[in-house]
């Protein structure tokens, strides 16, 4: 059994990699336990958020799964409780987890995110798809809503763009970065940022020279236009408590009047069910997310990749990330150019950004973000990865390059080895040094083939840190 952490979607990968931990093993896998006590302070279990009985069914041939752990006579088993190092591949669990689960029987293991290797075989990559695109079904309830969220957009607008939007305060103490606000600024982030002991002294001019610094509502709004939305284009924020709230929104809705949120859409008794629970209100902004013509982030923190690697699965519909740290030089000089000029920087900075279909090589990003293997072997998958069917009818939501600009963008930039494919949020200096795992025990007994055909160049560096409240920032 496992104990996920994080918010909605790190837990989602959790979940994921349990089933191919749980395959790894020889195992039966108890139905995960969400994370209910830290950060996110949701109280809802499994069953709650997900299908169960779906989940169970359509994995039934890989793994089994169970709801609650066995009784010997009148007592519960009790399970052996421990914790597995980041990125541990399939040796390293039959290594160090299989010796203790044939003595104790079961094992729980604990706070069970980014707990499995990227570089996996291709049976153990398609389960992983089985599983995060078929398998993890939202309750009828939780789906319910989402779908008349999106039919309610739909009547507006045959066509929409989402934005997911990360520029809480907390998120915005944690990056360090500075966005204008002067002393009041200064000290009220400040004071957020002293709770985490192990996060060093900011230098917010690094921090955006580097692409760790989240967009702006109004630097998102900028960009889009840039790329060439105009006014008319219909906008859904996903977002929680935006810092400095309306005043900060402000310049975004005067780009986009057209602006929506779960709370402009549906009536306070309808969301009532779903509003003191975070993940749920969570699934409802993916649900939302997944549906729109366009999706764009602000970051690149985990909905944003699982949404992308879910959007290119079924069909590679377009996800548009920030080159933050490409994009950081054009919002600096945007006074002191033409708005021909800005957007035509934004074009070029924005290649390999914005989605389509051959712009990530295979093994290049983490898995769940980029999951090739699944694409290209997978006959379902491919027969929706008709990139004219899945853009026709756009015209009203974006002026579109004409066919062979476009594709001179994608080959330039599939074949450009200098582009920044994955600008990171996160400071290198707070990434995780466990003390459970030393370096070199993460990929005890990899094989070259398994690294170079199956899996990433790197695993997934975000979100490292062993501080759950970082991890946890990070995580939707």
């Amino acid at each position: 059994m496992i104990a996920t952490s994080g918010g909605l979607n790190q837990q989602r990968t959790g979940i994921v990699d349990a089933v191919v931990a749980a395959h790894i093993l020889n195992a039966i896998l108890v139905v995960p336990k969400l994370d209910q006590k830290s950060y996110w302070k949701d109280s809802s279990n499994f069953s709650e958020i997900f299908d169960v009985d779906w989940f169970i069914s359509r994995i039934s041939k890989d793994v089994k799964i169970i709801r609650d752990l066995p009784r010997i006579g009148d007592k519960i088993i009790t399970p052996y409780t421990t914790r597995v190092p980041r990125k541990c591949n399939a040796k390293c669990y039959q290594t160090r987890i299989l010796p203790i689960l044939k003595k104790k029987h079961a094992v729980q293991l604990t706070k069970f995110d980014y707990r499995l290797s990227n570089r996996l075989t291709t049976d153990m990559q398609k389960l992983r798809c089985r599983v995060n695109y078929h398998a993890l079904k939202f309750t009828d309830p939780i789906t319910e809503m989402g779908r008349k969220l999106v039919e309610r957009i739909r009547m507006k607008s045959n066509h929409f763009v989402a934005l997911h939007l990360r520029f809480e305060p907390d998120m915005l103490a944690f990056s360090g970065c500075y966005y204008g606000g002067g002393d009041k600024e200064r000290t009220e982030l400040g004071k957020i940022r002293r709770r985490w002991k192990t996060l060093h002294n900011s230098n917010p001019e690094k921090a955006r020279r580097q692409g760790r610094c989240p967009l702006t509502p109004e630097e998102v709004g900028l960009m889009l236009r840039a790329l060439g939305y105009g006014e008319d284009v219909h906008i859904y924020v996903a977002s929680g408590e935006v810092y400095g709230g309306e005043e900060t929104l402000a310049p975004l809705k005067a780009l986009f009047p057209n602006f929506y949120s779960k709370d402009t859409i549906a009536n306070k008794e309808e969301l009532e069910p779903f509003s003191t629970y975070s993940s749920r209100m969570a699934a409802l902004d993916f649900i939302v997310c997944d549906e729109s013509d366009v999706f764009v982030t602000n970051n690149n923190g985990n909905m944003a990749k699982i949404l992308a690697g879910r959007r290119r699965y079924f069909g590679h519909k377009p996800t548009i990330r920030p080159n933050a740290k490409k994009l950081n030089r054009v919002f600096l000089n945007r006074n002191n150019m033409t708005m021909e000029e800005f957007s035509s920087r934004v074009h070029t900075f924005q290649r390999g950004f914005m989605g389509d279909p051959k712009e990530v090589r295979p093994g290049r990003g983490e898995f769940h973000e980029n999951p090739s293997t699944c694409i290209c072997e997978d006959a379902e998958a491919e027969k929706k990865m008709d990139w004219d069917h899945r853009k026709s009818g756009k015209d009203n939501v974006a002026k579109k390059k004409d066919g062979d600009d476009r594709k001179k963008d994608i080959e330039a930039v599939f074949h450009d080895e200098n582009v920044d494919y994955e600008p990171e949020m996160t400071d290198p200096e707070d990434e995780e040094e466990d003390e459970d795992n030393p370096l070199g025990e993460v990929s005890l007994g990899s094989s070259k083939s398994e690294d170079l055909s199956n899996g990433t160049s790197t695993d997934y560096d975000s979100s490292m840190s062993e501080d759950t409240e970082l991890d946890e920032l990070l995580s939707d």
